[in-house]
């Protein structure tokens, strides 16, 4: 009997962001199959119960608020843009690694007073008009102004934003920034202290879904595995090496007394058995993370390992996925 799709999942509709969203959930064995590329509805095999949407990021974070849709992955920037204010929108997992960027303020590169006035407040007082920021964010642009205490106007543009400067109704912009290629073509400057917003992608439910329906809260729960599970295993890798020893809590002690070749709870060890009896050589694997694996070959070779061998990690799982304690407290 086939399940029923029940449940659903919006991804972004296109570009870069979509790509991501769709090979990192590849990566974390959750992959999409979109049987017509033209069609804005799919499916994930892993999750039979969910049915998959293409949605615009901003559609994404509505969708899900109003619970038409109960589940999303979208931009943290336009989720915190359109969240609202009833908490409708619980964040599941805020880092998931992918669609970096940030929301900034930045200023024509011609103006000079920008290298002798380092603060945004400074600046702002050196004109005789309230500062004009054009914007397609204007919840967070207009929190962050009030927050600094600068007088403000907001200019709410839905085009190319780049050249109000230039063409003069606005006195800079509040524009996401990734490489700052597109700022930089544009003969335009972030300024040091206008980080507005920090971003990437994150997951989301719609709060009084997971309150209501028991079959949306397991699901939350097999996302978040599934996820927490890939994102934690990215980080590390699996190494094996053999290594002589009288007893594997000898080999143990050894180890214990290096600092990258613990393992998570511990080393595991076990005999090998070799064509010559009483040779006291073991099987050592450890899970070493990634940025430490140069340091843990050294310390295995000084320690008398050999033969070593470094494979990825797929997951690794916890007894519970901490996000999903998190979520739980803050359904409470």
């Amino acid at each position: 009997m086939t399940t029923q799709p029940t449940l659903r999942l919006s991804l972004p509709s296109k570009g870069r962001l979509q790509d991501e969203a769709m090979d990192f959930l590849a990566e974390t064995g959750l992959p999409v199959q979109k049987l017509n590329p033209r069609q804005y509805q799919a499916k994930m095999p892993a999750l039979p119960e969910l049915t998959v949407l293409f949605q615009r990021p901003t559609d994404i974070v509505v969708s899900v608020r109003q619970g038409s849709v109960d589940f999303g992955i979208t931009g943290v920037d336009v989720i915190e843009e359109k969240r609202g204010e009833n908490g409708d929108i619980i964040i599941l997992h805020d880092g998931l690694g992918f669609g970096q960027c940030s929301l900034r303020l930045a200023v024509p590169e011609t103006w000079k007073d920008v290298t002798d006035i380092p603060t945004l407040k400074k600046f702002a007082a050196t004109l005789d008009h309230p500062l004009r920021v054009a914007t397609k964010f204007p919840v967070l642009t207009e929190r962050f102004l009030t927050q600094k205490d600068i007088p403000h106007t907001l200019i709410y543009a839905e085009g190319t934003l780049e050249t109000a400067p230039t063409i003069g109704y606005a006195d800079m912009i509040s524009d996401l920034v990734s490489s700052g290629q597109t700022l930089q073509d544009n003969r335009l400057r972030a300024l040091p202290d206008g980080l507005i917003q920090a971003s990437q992608a994150a997951l989301i439910a719609n709060r009084k879904t997971l309150h209501t329906n028991p079959q949306a809260l397991e699901m939350a729960r097999r996302l978040l595995e599934y996820i927490e599970a890939h994102l934690r295993a990215k980080e590390n890798l699996l190494v094996i090496a053999n290594m002589r020893g009288d007893s594997p809590e000898a080999i143990a002690q050894k180890l214990f007394t290096q600092t990258s070749v613990g393992g998570l709870q511990g080393p595991t060890i076990s005999p090998i058995v070799t064509r010559e009896a009483n040779q006291g050589w073991h099987s050592v694997t450890v899970v070493v993370r990634r940025d430490h694996l140069t340091q843990a070959i050294a310390e295995l070779r000084g320690i008398g390992g050999s033969g070593i061998i470094v494979s990825p990690v797929t997951y690794i799982f916890e007894e519970e996925p901490p996000r999903y304690t998190a979520m739980l407290a803050a359904l409470k």
